[in-house]
């Protein structure tokens, strides 16, 4: 098995598991986002933890790292929680797919941030992708129906910044798993006092999905590293859309839950702008690899 048919399955698997981390998250009930958000983080952090502690790694930030893990940090945590608000009030399906404006946003971003080159091909990808987003959002500008819509865009675009964020203190050397370990430690910290002011009691059952939930998450962090790490995010990228299939899938299933015509509709405009972008990026760009994190 070559490298990029290890990345594609490394990808595949790591969108497994992040739709299964969206319906665990769904099936835990009428719990706050926070809460849920703890838990997820926690198990993530825990796990980070093993690894850095079995690789000898050390816990602090490369030099000249520290604002970057802050600033990803940041923005990966909003990312995380209207993700989570989007997920419990939208069809599963709706909320993966507002979610994965990510890859978008950081193409956007990484032009203010990293000072890369936009080119106008690359840029109505970006438009074509918004375009289909609003499909599936259907603002009314006077109801709140559309609220959690507008919530999970604001996600994936907060995604989309921390991803760029990423990939600047990979470029700077930092450790991948540090990254997450940093994440995911700041996630917990920051969502413990706000979760405390509304901490609803569990049952043992939702207890273990919250934790299932977190497992997911884990599985889904480490897995796309590894795909990115095998081949690089132009010539794979293309297969983290496969979540769309899962969670369409596990949403019926689970759920009984069943997208409408219009959301089908944008979800093969965010779809097509994606496969447009796959083939300009294999085309136009020189061969190089991008590392990412959740």
């Amino acid at each position: 098995m070559n490298k990029r048919t290890k990345g594609i399955l490394f990808l595949i698997l790591s969108a497994f598991c992040f739709a299964c981390m969206s319906l665990s998250v769904r099936l835990a009930g009428d719990l706050p986002a926070l809460q849920k958000s703890f838990f997820r983080n926690f198990v993530a952090m825990m796990a980070a933890l093993f690894v850095l502690i079995r690789n000898h790694d050390s816990f602090k930030p490369t030099r000249g790292c520290l604002p970057g893990l802050l600033a990803r940090s940041t923005f990966g945590t909003l990312g995380l929680l209207a993700n989570f608000y989007a997920v419990d009030r939208l069809v599963l399906a709706d909320a993966s797919i507002l979610n994965k404006m990510s890859p978008f946003a950081a193409a956007l971003f990484s032009v203010i941030i990293l000072k890369e080159r936009l080119s106008l091909k690359q840029f109505a990808t970006i438009l074509t992708a918004f375009i289909g987003a609003l499909f599936v959002i259907r603002p009314t500008f006077g109801s709140m129906v559309s609220l959690p819509a507008f919530v999970g865009f604001a996600g994936g675009v907060c995604a989309g910044i921390a991803y760029t964020f990423v990939r600047y203190l990979t470029k700077k050397g930092e450790n991948k798993p540090f990254i997450i370990f940093f994440f995911s430690t700041f996630s917990t910290l920051v969502i413990i006092p706000f979760m405390l002011m509304d901490l609803k009691p569990m049952t043992l059952r939702q207890l273990l999905i919250l934790l299932l939930a977190g497992l997911f998450a884990t599985g889904g962090q480490f897995s796309i590293t590894a795909a990115y790490a095998n081949a690089p995010a132009r010539e794979i990228s293309l297969f983290d859309y496969t979540q769309i299939i899962f969670s369409t899938s596990l949403g019926f299933i689970f759920l009984g839950q069943v997208p409408d015509v219009l959301s089908f509709v944008g979800y093969l405009i965010i779809i097509g702008a994606a496969i447009w972008s796959w083939f300009i990026n294999n085309h136009s760009e020189p061969q190089g690899s991008s590392h990412t994190a959740r």
